[in-house]
């Protein structure tokens, strides 16, 4: 699995878009720990959700 993200990109999860945005905080294999504005820390497999990749010139 290819995994278009890393390390400080921000996303959103269209299924719970009332998280707001996060931060990806680490990725290990296909978990990725995002930090969201209205959610907190969670650890995420992508294998099974999907996240939207926000662009950084939206996010300010």
């Amino acid at each position: 699995m290819h995994i278009d993200f890393e390390p400080g990109d921000y996303v959103t999860n269209p299924a719970n878009k009332d998280w707001g945005l996060g931060q990806i905080q680490s990725i290990i294999g296909n978990k990725v720990t995002v930090n969201f504005e209205n959610y907190g820390k969670r650890v995420i497999n992508i294998e099974f959700v999907e996240l939207e990749k926000i662009d950084k010139n939206e996010c300010k």
